[in-house]
């Protein structure tokens, strides 16, 4: 490994392992993970040290969908565990696709996964309020009846029908940290924190359990980049850059912003809930926890955004203090 290279966590959305609603197999998924371990390789070619994060919403959405349409014959599949077996699929995806695509270009690199936890808070108020979607739409009868029977909080979804909800508690700790801190010393390209991290709490007695969470996991990507003192975090989405007044005739493309302008942004509510706001302030959040540079952009301008060409960059800024009253 060279000890000079620079760190960086790059978040990858679950979403972007599925192009369109025809293209959603599991085939499907390994092309469109290969086309972004493309772009992930050449910035490894370039000399950075990586680990990967990913969502994987879609992929606990087929899980579950299977567990309940299995559910006559095989026990179902407990919400924590539908993480682990996304976080080891989406890890061997990613595995296969740069072992090859190191291959192809004689690069010499290794290439591992963990199946990350990630410590949440028992008390976290998200507990109290369950408000993530998961799982199939129901029928309100059928959605009343696990509620009573399985203990299951249920909403009306927009009118589409019946959906389980679950909390969304803050990540707290990583508890693979220092395993993956030792494989990156060890030049190992690393893929954790898939789908924001298996949330666990912790007993009395230190002990941990898996709870029915779902942690943000640019919010887990952010945590990881601060545990690792990475030089950039990086996320990639669907667009090029981030803009102010999206979907307007009055919108414009952000270059770079400091992490103030950005807090101003998000709160005069220029970027959506569940798109682009959780991006934002997990690169807020990691510029404020002692963090230099944190990129948004998509997948094939991920080399381009490194070198300053293109992408949102937000870095580190000061608070103006407001003028003095005139007196």
């Amino acid at each position: 490994m060279n000890s000079m290279a620079k760190k960086a966590v790059v978040a990858i959305g679950g979403n972007s392992l599925i192009k369109d609603k025809a293209h959603r197999t599991v085939s499907d998924q390994y092309a469109a993970t290969a086309e972004t371990c493309k772009h992930i390789a050449d910035m490894i070619e370039t000399g950075w040290d990586v680990v990967i994060t990913s969502g994987n919403g879609p992929q606990v959405g087929f899980i579950l969908r299977r567990s309940e349409l299995a559910a006559h014959e095989l026990h179902e599949v407990p919400l924590d565990y539908c993480g682990a077996d996304t976080q080891g699929a989406i890890g061997y995806m990613i595995q296969r696709a740069l072992y090859n695509e190191f291959h192809h270009r004689n690069v010499d690199r290794d290439v591992a996964s963990v199946v990350t936890q990630v410590l949440v808070d028992r008390e976290d108020p998200a507990f109290e309020n369950p408000a993530k979607p998961v799982g199939s739409f129901m029928e309100e009868d059928d959605a009343r009846r696990r509620e009573k029977d399985e203990g299951w909080i249920v909403k009306e979804d927009s009118g589409r029908g019946w959906r389980r909800v679950v909390p969304s508690p803050i990540p707290q700790r990583i508890i693979e940290l220092p395993a993956i801190k030792a494989l990156i010393r060890d030049g190992v390209i690393v893929y954790a924190v898939g789908g924001g991290g298996i949330p666990v709490i912790e007993d009395e007695h230190g002990y941990l359990k898996g709870v029915a969470a779902v942690i943000d996991k640019d919010r887990a990507s952010s945590l990881l980049a601060t545990g690792l003192e990475a030089d950039v975090l990086l996320i990639s989405t669907a667009v090029e850059q981030v803009y102010l007044n999206f979907g307007t005739d009055e919108q414009q493309p952000i270059n770079k912003m400091t992490h103030v302008e950005a807090e101003r942004h998000l709160a005069e509510g220029h970027f959506a809930p569940g798109s682009m706001k959780p991006k934002i302030e997990a690169c807020v959040q990691f510029i404020k926890n002692g963090g230099d540079l944190a990129i948004i952009t998509d997948p094939p301008n991920i080399t381009r955004a490194l070198a300053g060409e293109t992408g949102t960059h937000i870095v580190r800024g000061h608070h103006v203090p407001p003028p003095p009253e005139r007196r």
